[in-house]
């Protein structure tokens, strides 16, 4: 009986090890998904990047929408610095509609998104980073030929009232980052919408 009890507890245990995805330290794996524009878009496309802010982000959660003018900021300020956004749609888009490839498509178009918008159609990269929210933010940072995590959560700490916010996460990360610093910062807890899962 004992032996039975161990192994459904380390069974589980496993399982929720590789639930988590990415933490703080680990490399990270390139994608290709399929853009707005109809392209395929990689990380290895962008040869100058120093880094990347991948957001998991949608149409529909008010907390991604609250968000946008924010995501357009961040990728205006850092992506010629080397830190460019790259958004990806984790929603099932049968369960989620509203997060439909066109409807990605009118929302980047209305909001002149400056971003790749992608849609992660097979929900395999937003499980391997270990997103759970929209938004979710990883920021990653080129060391030698490796993409290594260095901040993962929100993008503030206040998602009602850009001008509001006290700490700005995601802004003060890619800073550390330009200037050799550690960032003090690594983690916060992303607050949004749960991502909506293909149902069995």
């Amino acid at each position: 009986m004992k032996q039975i009890i161990l192994f459904f507890f380390l069974a589980g245990l496993t399982i929720s090890v590789a639930a988590q995805g990415y933490k703080v330290g680990d490399k990270a794996s390139d994608f290709k998904l399929l853009n707005v524009d109809g392209t395929m878009v990689s990380m290895a496309d962008y040869t100058e990047a120093k880094g990347f802010i991948v957001m998991f982000t949608c149409n529909h959660c008010p907390y991604s929408v609250a968000y946008e003018d924010r995501k357009i900021e961040l990728h205006n300020k850092f992506a010629d610095l080397g830190y460019p956004v790259i958004a990806i749609n984790p929603n099932d888009t049968v369960v989620q509609p509203q997060d439909s490839f066109s409807k990605m498509q009118e929302r980047a178009k209305a909001k002149g998104f400056p971003y790749p918008y992608l849609i992660d159609a097979k929900q395999t990269v937003y499980k391997e980073y270990g997103a759970t929210r929209t938004p979710h933010v990883f920021v990653l940072n080129k060391e030698n030929d490796d993409l290594v995590v260095r901040y993962i959560g929100a993008i503030d700490n206040n998602h009602e009232d850009a001008s509001s916010a006290t700490e700005k996460y995601v802004e003060s990360a890619i800073e550390a980052l330009m200037n050799g610093k550690k960032v003090e910062t690594e983690f916060t807890k992303a607050i949004g919408c749960t991502i909506k899962v293909k149902k069995s």
